[in-house]
């Protein structure tokens, strides 16, 4: 029964996929628009094809995905410790949380030429940046988690005289893995989009750079190819994040159900 529900679900998406590009094909088609204003899914696919088969797109694909990786550990370890500091410690988050979130406030794009700046224009700059993006959910995330344990479980090991590191270890931690994992499933989509803000600021390699290369040249189907590669990476990204997630947090409801 589950085998069949899942290939039904496969030939639905796989015919709302082929309905999709025969629209987007029909549609660049009839109204004649030249493909250096909106190009068709052949024009795309053939962009594609010329990026991959020449290897051009590779490199710097492996750049974009090193700051997305190392962005998004960083940020996610520094919210998850910050954000277990400041559950824990009610004065700290008085004092911290304000500033916090004021600097969550500011844009990135605002702060990407800084970061440049202070780091060069190398890949570290845009892995700080992907870990300034990542690291407000994830630690977000981590506090709402952290306060969550219910409270009849904290009264019985307050009730055993357990230590706050105990309390900690045996309740308030697992109780706030689900939570952690949706702020982590978060993080790395927006750690995609943190590499990409800091690649068009300033670059040296990266799609995004890519992405400045062809548009100055007008080359819009390749923009386009590379748009689709940036969404496969996403995509990947995100399904491994949830498949860990399941892996981890095996007895919680999935992340997407928590509506956090």
């Amino acid at each position: 029964m589950g085998t069949a529900i899942s290939w039904r679900r496969r030939i639905r998406a796989t015919a709302f996929f082929v309905l999709l590009m025969a629209s987007w094909h029909l549609v660049v088609m009839t109204l004649d628009v030249p493909a250096l204003i909106f190009p068709g899914p052949l024009d795309v696919v053939r962009a594609l094809w010329v990026g991959l088969a020449g290897g051009e797109m590779f490199p710097h694909l492996g750049v974009t995905l090193l700051e997305v990786i190392v962005g998004f550990l960083c940020g996610s370890a520094c919210g998850i410790a910050l954000g277990a500091l400041l559950a824990q410690v009610r004065f700290l988050d008085e004092l911290l949380s304000p500033y916090v979130v004021a600097f969550q406030t500011l844009p990135k794009v605002a702060l990407a030429p800084l970061f440049a700046v202070w780091f060069g224009f190398g890949v570290s700059s845009k892995i700080v940046v992907t870990a300034t993006i990542v690291f407000f959910p994830v630690m977000v995330n981590t506090m709402a988690g952290l306060r969550s344990a219910p409270q009849d479980q904290l009264d019985l090991m307050r009730a055993f005289m357990a230590s706050r590191w105990q309390v900690f270890r045996m309740v308030r931690f697992p109780q706030a893995l689900p939570y952690v994992a949706a702020g982590l499933d978060i993080g790395i989509v927006l750690a995609v989009i943190g590499a990409l803000v800091g690649e068009f600021v300033g670059a040296q390699a990266g799609l995004g750079y890519l992405i400045m290369q062809r548009n100055a040249s007008l080359d819009i189907p390749g923009v386009f190819a590379i748009l689709i590669v940036l969404c496969a990476m996403g995509v990947v990204l995100h399904a491994a994040m949830k498949l860990l997630a399941r892996r981890l947090v095996f007895w919680a409801a999935p992340a997407s159900d928590l509506g956090v």
